[in-house]
């Protein structure tokens, strides 16, 4: 298969690529391409024009400050997987994207890239809505913060406007006293999850769950907060009968229909086993911590 015809245009700056996304509202942005280019291949996107962001180098940068990460928008996936402040930071983002694909893909791939095309079972939509974090973006009115609560609407749509770029994905640092997991369940390495659940525990000093956040992927039409496993478990103790209490609540999360890869039982049982195991492992990792 082949692209369709398209005009290409190589801006050097934010701005140029912002007012070049205005100019043509048929247009679409590639940084790393590895989800836009097979969309191209098989025309599911038919653009008049491709935006090519790769040479702006104020999309480059990472920022590892005290309460939050900010990566921008042409940071490849890779790179902020071996970014050792990053994983000081917050260890979860490494754990998420050593489940992304293949390293040869996540060379190429990005951080913003991947997020922009919300696809529904991608691991890092689900990251971003289990830390709480946003996305920056730019359009020729200014520039705006999205929430991750409120940027995936559908599979591969977000509220992002036709004139609208990310321009940075902000991730907060990992709180005092909280650890991590994510797990997800493919057919074979590399592909995508059909369940994968993203968790973060905070414990206070009695060793009670003060905050929990779950999230998952592959299981609805957009990633999504798994609001009533989490209410299973803040305030009380992270003992087995919580932790099956909130795997019991995950698996309601679970509307994708029945389909040739995996039937609706299927990924309810997968929500269910990955979600205690995410906890455990989170609640381990806390526990070490808070005793360190």
């Amino acid at each position: 298969m082949k692209p369709p015809l398209f005009d290409y245009v190589t801006p050097e700056s934010v701005e140029d690529a912002v007012a070049a996304r205005a100019a043509e509202e048929d247009s679409v942005l590639l940084a790393g391409g590895q989800s836009l280019i097979p969309t191209l291949n098989f025309r599911i996107a038919n653009p008049a024009m491709l935006i090519d962001i790769s040479r702006i180098d104020a999309l480059k940068n990472i920022d590892v400050g005290d309460t939050e990460i900010t990566i921008g928008a042409m940071v490849r996936q890779r790179q902020a997987e071996k970014d050792d402040a990053i994983h000081r930071a917050n260890p979860l983002l490494r754990e998420v994207l050593l489940n992304v694909a293949h390293a040869v893909v996540r060379n190429r791939g990005t951080i913003a890239g991947s997020i922009a095309h919300a696809d529904a079972a991608a691991e890092l939509p689900a990251m971003l809505l289990a830390t709480g974090g946003a996305v920056e973006v730019r359009s020729p009115s200014g520039a705006r913060t999205i929430a991750a609560g409120d940027l995936f609407v559908f599979h591969l749509t977000t509220n992002l406007a036709d004139d609208e770029m990310i321009t940075a994905v902000r991730i907060p640092t990992l709180a005092p006293n909280t650890g991590w997991s994510f797990k997800e369940f493919a057919r074979r390495h590399g592909d995508y999850a059909l369940a994968g659940i993203c968790a973060l525990v905070t414990l206070d000093d009695a060793g009670n769950c003060s905050a929990a956040r779950l999230s998952a992927c592959g299981i609805a039409s957009t990633a999504v907060r798994l609001d009533a496993a989490e209410a299973e478990l803040s305030g009380g103790a992270l003992d087995d009968a919580a932790i099956a209490r909130s795997a019991k609540a995950a698996r309601d999360a679970v509307t994708s229909a029945d389909e040739g890869q995996a039937s609706t039982a299927y990924r309810r049982h997968l929500v269910d086993t990955l979600t205690r195991r995410t906890l455990t492992e989170a609640c381990a990792r806390a526990q070490q911590r808070r005793a360190s």
